[in-house]
């Protein structure tokens, strides 16, 4: 029976070999362009990818992942998808692996520390390179687990203390909050509350830490009642607020942990008919873009959280050409945002 005929205008899929033969290269050299090998003129890979593009070939990523190679796939663990702090850091890797020709594989584990656990199994087995873990559930024995066995993979923002031989992206939390506190004490506030996030997570403990340091710093003295937790979203930000505003001495000022709870905060004064920031003074931690169109404008700090997740990605990139690794541990300076939420107490 004789073969159909292409269709007019079809194009049979190139092979390697014309690709070396259209970019006057060795096999060899288009396999390691392929590849993202390092050990290859920037002038020659350009050639490489440009006859790649006019010839119109196409890898199997699942075939080289089989083969040993490369497969140009990371996995990306977050909680949430939808949070605007998750995708900004998100935003920052995808970018970053672009640039070197890698793609995302996304994974949310909706903070389900057995979701998680089989998340990570399937990438590590599947075809992707390594991983970035963003808030990771997986303990930090797991997280060493992991490290044993050889899979590739940087935490950004860990939930825990992680051992140093883990490598790890996240803000400067205790100097964060610390810059927050003496922008409030500088004003004038000396009863200033903290609402916290989730107590035993790694950025609350140290956020805590730098608020108490400044108190210590001003010679005033931390009262226990107006250090309150929550969990990070608006609505448990306003309960926490609006307990500490019911008190029979309320705080002058409140350092929200995010900026989520920062906006319940300033919901809870609203409804207290409470003037802002005249009677009561407000600061976030995130920077995120609502923290810019509240009213008052949130002051905040800013957390890099784009470039976080670009650093992220270099790590990894980094381990995943065995290079040596000078910082394990990779702590991104942030910066107080002064706006309209803060002013002196009122007499």
């Amino acid at each position: 029976m004789a073969q159909p005929e292409p269709a007019q205008g079809a194009k049979a899929r190139s092979t390697i070999r014309e690709v070396a033969s259209a970019a006057g290269v060795s096999i060899a050299t288009v396999s390691r362009v392929l590849n993202g090998r390092p050990d290859v003129a920037p002038a020659t890979r350009d050639a490489v990818m440009r006859a790649v593009r006019d010839q119109g070939f196409t890898t199997n990523r699942t075939a080289r992942a089989l083969s040993g190679g490369r497969t140009g796939f990371v996995g990306v663990t977050l909680p949430l998808i939808e949070a605007a702090y998750f995708a900004r850091i998100l935003a920052g890797t995808a970018e970053a692996l672009h640039e070197q020709d890698m793609r995302v594989v996304l994974t949310p584990t909706l903070h389900l520390h057995d979701r998680a656990v089989t998340l990570l199994d399937r990438l590590m087995h599947g075809t992707t390179d390594g991983a970035i873990l963003m808030l990771p559930e997986e303990t930090n024995e797991e997280l060493k687990a992991l490290r044993r066995l050889g899979y590739p993979f940087v935490v950004v923002d860990p939930r825990e203390p992680l051992d140093e031989g883990i490598p790890a992206v996240s803000a400067a939390n205790a100097s964060g909050a610390r810059a927050a506190t003496q922008h409030l004490l500088s004003l004038g506030h000396r009863r200033i509350a903290a609402i916290l996030g989730v107590a035993e997570w790694t950025a609350s403990v140290e956020r805590l830490l730098g608020f108490r340091a400044a108190l210590a710093s001003a010679g005033v003295l931390a009262d226990p009642a107006l250090v309150v937790e929550s969990d990070f979203s608006i609505e448990e930000g306003e309960k926490a607020a609006a307990a500490l505003l019911d008190l029979p001495e309320p705080p002058t000022a409140i350092f929200a942990f995010n900026d989520n709870m920062a906006i319940g905060a300033l919901r809870a004064a609203r409804a207290r008919g409470l003037r802002l920031p005249e009677e009561l003074s407000v600061v976030g931690f995130d920077d995120s873009e609502e923290a810019a169109i509240v009213t008052p404008a949130l002051t905040t700090v800013r957390q890099p959280l784009a470039e976080m997740g670009r650093m992220a990605a270099s790590l990894l990139l980094r381990l995943l050409e065995n290079q040596t690794l000078e910082a394990l541990n990779v702590e991104l300076a942030t910066r107080l945002v002064v706006r309209d939420s803060t002013a002196p107490p009122r007499p």
